[in-house]
């Protein structure tokens, strides 16, 4: 299956069960929200653009700001853990890049320690920001730490379930493409 191929498939069920599943599971409590959806960024090729990577984020963003109904309250986190992505994977990459043959982020590319900061990182950056949009009118300081944090912990357990039930099968970098 061509990388295209399967990141469309990737994007409508990731949008999809975070839609049809996720938002419709009644709130556990005030401050979890799961959320599993930027997952498709986070899971992108290490090769696209930088404006590439930005426009699917917006893209990922709108998507689900127009089944919420929430216009931009998505599409900004996605967009911003779409521009942090590439300094972060710079940083957690190995310095000799002989030994990175790998197209996309992944436990078995990274290594479960590098993988789960960058999914860590990126997930707080993205939480952080969303919570902050929507607690930005009302809340206290106090109910705003507590959200992004538990957000956080339910979608990471959300994650590396993802990561340990489904697998995914990596290819390599090589020179011909």
């Amino acid at each position: 299956m061509s990388d295209l191929l399967k990141n469309i498939i990737r994007f409508a069920l990731l949008i999809l069960i975070q839609v049809y599943v996720l938002n419709q599971i009644p709130q556990l409590h005030r401050f979890i929200t799961p959320y599993l959806y930027y997952l498709f960024i986070l899971w992108l090729p290490f090769s696209i653009p930088r404006v590439g990577l930005l426009l699917l984020g917006f893209a990922t963003g709108i998507v689900l700001d127009y089944f919420t109904m929430t216009p931009g309250l998505h599409a900004a986190p996605c967009v911003l853990i779409a521009y942090a992505r590439p300094f972060i994977i710079q940083i957690l990459m190995p310095k000799d890049i002989g030994e990175f043959n790998y197209r996309e982020p992944s436990p078995k590319a990274m290594g479960w320690t590098q993988y789960g900061i960058y999914v860590l990182i990126l997930t707080l950056l993205h939480h952080g920001y969303l919570v902050f949009l929507e607690w930005m009118s009302f809340g206290s300081f106090l109910d705003f730490i507590i959200k992004v944090i538990a957000t956080t912990a339910i979608s990471l357990l959300l994650i590396f379930t993802v990561e340990l039930l489904f697998p995914r099968k990596l290819k390599y970098r090589t020179n011909v493409q």
